[in-house]
């Protein structure tokens, strides 16, 4: 057996999870993974660099994930957007993505955003015609859509810090938001991401009230309710997201980003369920999936399905631990860990968000939920990554 001299002892790894892949798409469950992007060896990856990515290990990751039956969220905050990944590198990510998601027949979603809109730019807003800023974000979010739309995905409608500077009350997010859903196309998914995600985020959709701020959403959806597929929720607050679910029209999916309270949203109940949009989902793709499947054996399948999704909460938690925003950090290191990127790397030096105390529980976690899928590779490098840490000599 593999064994990790820890810091506090030594660590023998057990076996991976007994998990398996289906044949195709998941069905019980629409389910989508944001995936996370591999800078490539070598490059800058300072904070403020431009984003320069292992393309290979990257779109190899999304095979993985679409190997599980998983659809992929791409281009979202997991892939670190508006935390080191900028929209030039962005918006190649989402033409590559598509284009290998179409060669496999795989599902995948885009996230479209303002984050195009510079720092000066967006600071600026608040001091402008409200108006006139207001159709600066409507741009802005036009342009990303359209970058989504040609690359033949479905996009998805992500929250914008300038939009969060610049509007003024619940009125100003319906006017944004009903403006660019009547001119799509087709079906979008809306995008609520909570402040403890990003802080920036804070009074969206026009309060900082979560009720009063989900009426604004329900109110929103129902007016155009042909033209959204389904609203991603990420708040971590398991009844506000129930609440919201019930109001929502017939057909349109409630897809939780709640990475705390996913085996019984997902698993669901009386009340109904949720479909997934998980950053969590990129982390334990394999136990995920094999849960996911478990879903179409009825009443017994169910119970195991949240046997499964319980049994990786504790790890979970812990990548998404406060401050939430560096989850990034937890997800990539178990990339690396598991041999889907060749460093332990991320763009604009984002690896240095969690603690060595945070990365050696990560693996503990990882390793009792069966996620190490190879425990020598993963041992080899977690002793090394403790030796260059200068725990060990």
């Amino acid at each position: 057996m593999s064994a990790v001299d820890l810091p506090d002892g030594r660590h023998v790894l057990g076996e991976p999870g007994a998990w398996t892949k289906p044949t195709g798409r998941l069905t019980a469950r629409t389910a989508y993974a944001a995936a996370h992007v591999v800078p490539r060896v070598g490059a800058e990856n300072t904070p403020g660099a431009p984003a320069d990515l292992d393309w290979e290990a990257t779109l190899a990751f999304r095979h993985y994930l679409w190997s599980y039956g998983l659809g992929v969220a791409e281009a979202m905050d997991t892939s670190q957007r508006g935390m080191g990944l900028d929209w030039a590198a962005a918006s190649e990510l989402i033409r590559r993505s598509s284009a290998e998601a179409r060669s496999v027949g795989a599902l995948i979603a885009c996230g479209a955003g303002t984050d195009q809109l510079s720092a000066e730019t967006v600071s600026a807003l608040p001091h402008q015609d409200r108006r006139a800023a207001l159709a600066t974000v409507t741009e802005a979010y036009r342009e990303q859509l359209a970058t989504v739309v040609g690359a033949g995905s479905r996009p998805i409608l992500m929250a914008s810090r300038a939009l969060a500077a610049v509007a003024g009350d619940a009125e100003d997010y319906l006017t944004v938001y009903g403006t660019l859903l009547e001119e799509c196309s087709e079906p979008v998914i809306l995008h609520w991401l909570g402040e403890a995600f990003d802080p920036a985020l804070r009074g969206y959709w026009g309060s900082a009230d979560p009720r009063t701020a989900g009426e604004t959403v329900a109110r929103l959806i129902a007016a155009h309710a042909d033209k959204v597929d389904g609203i991603k929720i990420s708040l971590l607050d398991a009844e506000l997201e129930i609440w919201l679910r019930a109001k929502l029209p017939e057909g349109v999916k409630m897809y939780t980003g709640d990475d705390y309270n996913y085996p019984d949203l997902v698993v669901g109940d009386s009340r109904g369920h949720s479909d997934a949009l998980l950053g969590i989902f990129a982390a334990i793709a394999p136990a995920a999936s094999t849960a996911l499947q478990s879903l179409d054996g009825g009443t017994d399948g169910a119970a195991r399905a949240h046997e499964i999704l319980t049994s990786t909460q504790a790890l979970s938690k812990h990548i998404f631990a406060a401050p939430t925003y560096y989850y990034k950090t937890g997800i990539a290191f178990l990339s690396w860990l598991n041999g889907y990127q060749p460093g332990f790397q991320m763009v604009g030096g984002l690896q240095s968000g969690r603690s060595l105390p945070h990365l050696v529980e990560l693996f503990r976690l990882a390793d009792r939920a069966g996620l190490l899928l190879d425990p020598d590779l993963a041992a080899r490098r977690m002793a090394g990554y403790l030796t260059v840490s200068g725990v060990t000599a």
